[in-house]
């Protein structure tokens, strides 16, 4: 049987998931509700 707390204990994210993190938590993200806003925005003026 596997022992899972064991098993979390020995657990090392691999580099490219925290190179992917960075890479994703780094960048400017415009959402859809922002993009929306935008347009109405431009649209009234």
């Amino acid at each position: 049987m596997i022992d899972f707390e064991e098993e979390l204990k020995k657990f090392q994210p691999s580099l490219e998931v925290e190179e992917a993190e960075e890479a994703i938590y780094n960048r400017d993200l415009t959402d859809m509700a922002s993009i929306l806003l935008e347009m109405m925005r431009e649209k009234n003026n």
